[in-house]
């Protein structure tokens, strides 16, 4: 009853163990697994999502900022078109070419949205956008694609185009007069060691424009470039109007009227004789200076003075705001009638769509957010399949494992593939049969020994028994026999004891210089007389002086003579045995000793065991065709116990060739 309960708790245990062993999600392997997936997924989301929204958004701009360029040239070719013409009339081929250029469509209409030009080619155009691209205006400039359209120098202060002189523009006649003025005045500077070029405005008004950063040197030249400063009749009859034109506003204000400059500065006239750009520049408040001298006319000049006199009013800033203002109204006004009216500006491509931008409303955010979540949710659901799948063969190995610790039967997982779970399974396996093997081989141990033991002891107890009834003479036969099965006995108590000592890693070694020739001859004394009533040939064919070795003779001669007592008893009458000792060819310094016979040779499917232990070819365990099944055991632990190994080749019929290779030392002198 007792062993019966010990087995019941045993089993009992053995049923608690898995629950037991069972780990929390948090601490498993398919737990770390789905938290590193499920990070991982999450990065990749963010990631993604990221270099997503940076790359479409760096597109965007990219693409928005060529197409604002190109608006901003078709804006300033109208532009300037605008500030030359008084009417749109003739626009439209501006307007086809600066389509085919831009590869857009470029449509004009006028503020009450009429059509003035349109570059649609189609039968009917497409409907216009409700909100136009731009207004092209020279008297109200859109600053920003000003400053695109002309390579950031924009428009002036007032926001009236440069390009709108109107009464300004000078006849081509003076044009031409002040052309030669102005080149003179640039090969006299050229003379003076002062490169200059003839820059030509908006109006046809040469001036000289110093290279350089310091347009002063010219101040202290004889080069008088001061008759390009004088207004011509038109400049100073358009100069006259625009003064009154502003008089008139400030009167309206209750402030004193002003005379213009040619520049359009007001107060004392510019004490710089450096040329300027005449015409409609931004009026600017010089420095005061002294007045400079006169200089001759040209010949298109007036003849007499009749500018009217010079009114200063009181230098305050909020007097030089109200001039500016009226200023900049009165060019409004006088320019009016010379430019073309406003209009509507509007770009887009063939289609009548606008470009596509990156809004990220609610519903972008919700379609990124969902296909994230997706993501996400598709990572996750491949990650705890693939768990799932690492797992599951675990849990196998697990099972197996503790199964062969209770003691169960060994038995076999199966291998899923050739991964790395897989392979473990595949070395599970493996040393789950080599433990069945090794089982198997303790058990027909025991019983080999217990066998060797018996036979032994079963013949000296029968001896005994017989003398004991009177049946049996202890004369020297009868003690003979009883030495005998007592050195037999003894034998394999040795050979025990020598496996334990190697199995335990306590086998004693005296290593001394050995020359293995003179080692094969002892052996072969040895059995010199065994061989001979055996009627086989025992010879020793190794050179003189032989390779040396360092090792233990005693065990060393007990290995060599197991293998050649094993020759000799499976080689038949007239066969021989052969023992050889050589270096090694490699030049290693390794010694081989070979023991050939011409017996019966071992069949292919038993060579490999036999250095197993109590392992016989003959399974009757018969003595006169075997020993005990331990002396190539003891060979290979004597072997391996001096550094070496031990190979066995063998034909069936020819027979049998055992080879030590033991590491050897310098050989010996004569």
């Amino acid at each position: 009853m007792r062993r019966a309960r010990g087995g019941n708790d045993r089993s009992d245990s053995r049923r608690e163990t898995p629950g037991r062993a069972r780990l929390p999600l948090r601490r498993s392997l398919l737990g770390r697994l789905l938290a590193v997936s499920a990070l991982v997924a999450a990065c990749s989301v963010a990631a993604t999502a990221w270099i997503a929204v940076q790359t479409t958004s760096g597109a965007i701009k990219q693409e928005q900022g060529q197409n604002l360029t190109a608006d901003a040239r078709i804006y300033d070719t109208l532009l300037d078109y605008a500030a030359r013409n008084p009417t749109w009339d003739g626009v439209g081929a501006t307007v086809r070419e600066l389509a085919r250029e831009s590869g857009r469509r470029v449509a004009l209409t006028t503020q009450g949205r009429q059509p003035l030009a349109d570059s649609a080619t189609a039968a009917t155009a497409p409907a216009l956008p409700p909100q136009a691209s731009a207004v092209v205006d020279p008297l109200s400039v859109d600053t920003v694609l000003a400053a695109r359209g002309t390579d950031g120098q924009g428009a002036a202060a007032d926001r009236i185009d440069p390009r709108a002189v109107g009464p300004f523009r000078l006849s081509a006649a003076d044009s031409k007069t002040l052309r030669r003025t102005a080149d003179d005045k640039v090969e006299c500077l050229n003379r003076a060691g002062i490169a200059s070029d003839v820059v030509v405005g908006a109006s046809g008004r040469p001036r000289v424009q110093v290279v350089g950063n310091d347009p002063e040197r010219a101040l202290g030249t004889r080069c008088d470039l001061a008759a390009l400063d004088t207004p011509t009749r038109s400049e100073q009859k358009a100069l006259d109007a625009l003064t009154e034109l502003a008089d008139a506003c400030l009167k309206r204000q209750g402030r004193e009227g002003v005379q213009l400059n040619s520049d359009l500065s007001w107060g004392d006239p510019a004490s710089s004789t450096v040329p300027s750009e005449p015409g409609p520049l931004v009026p600017r408040v010089p420095l005061p200076a002294p007045a400079p001298a006169p200089v001759p006319t040209p010949r298109d000049a007036p003849e007499e003075d009749t500018a009217p006199s010079v009114v200063t009013p009181e230098r305050t800033g909020e007097n030089d705001r109200a001039i500016a203002s009226c200023v900049s109204a009165a060019r409004s006004e006088q320019l009016s009638s010379y430019v073309a009216s406003p209009a509507l500006l509007f770009i887009g491509d063939e289609g009548g769509a606008t470009l596509p931008g990156f809004d990220l409303s609610p519903t972008n955010t919700a379609r990124i957010a969902g296909a994230a979540a997706l993501v996400l949710a598709l990572t996750v659901g491949a990650s705890v399949f693939a768990g799932a799948r690492l797992v599951r063969p675990l849990h196998a190995l697990t099972g197996a494992a503790q199964r062969m610790r209770d003691g169960e039967q060994p038995e076999s997982v199966p291998v899923s593939g050739d991964d790395e779970v897989g392979r473990l399974a595949a070395a599970f396996n493996d040393m789950s049969a080599h433990r069945a093997r090794l089982e198997e081989q303790r058990k027909a141990m025991v019983s080999d020994v217990a066998h060797e033991l018996r036979t032994p002891l079963s013949n000296i107890r029968g001896w005994l028994e017989a003398a004991q009834d009177g049946l049996a003479d202890p004369d020297p036969a009868f003690v003979s026999s009883l030495l005998e099965e007592a050195v037999l006995l003894q034998h394999i108590i040795d050979d025990l004891q020598d496996l334990a000592a190697a199995d335990a890693g306590v086998l004693r070694l005296h290593p001394e210089s050995v020359e293995i020739r003179e080692l094969l001859s002892q052996v072969a004394a040895a059995h010199q007389a065994r061989a001979e009533n055996a009627g086989v040939t025992l010879a020793v064919t190794a050179t003189a002086p032989g390779p040396t070795l360092r090792a233990d003779p005693v065990r060393l001669r007990q290995a060599v003579g197991n293998l050649v007592s094993n020759a000799v008893r499976h080689t038949p009458e007239g066969g021989r045995v052969t023992l050889r000792a050589y270096a090694h060819e490699e030049g290693d310094g390794a010694v081989l000793v070979e023991v050939t016979d011409t017996g019966t040779g071992i069949p292919p499917e038993d060579l490999p065991h036999v250095f197993d232990r109590f392992w016989r070819a003959e399974k009757s365990r018969n003595r006169r065709t075997g020993g005990s099944g331990l002396g190539l055991a003891i060979v290979r632990k004597l072997v391996e116990a001096h550094g070496g190994t031990v190979d066995a080749t063998s034909v069936e019929g020819e027979g049998s060739t055992f080879v030590l290779r033991l590491p050897g030392t310098t050989p010996s002198g004569p």
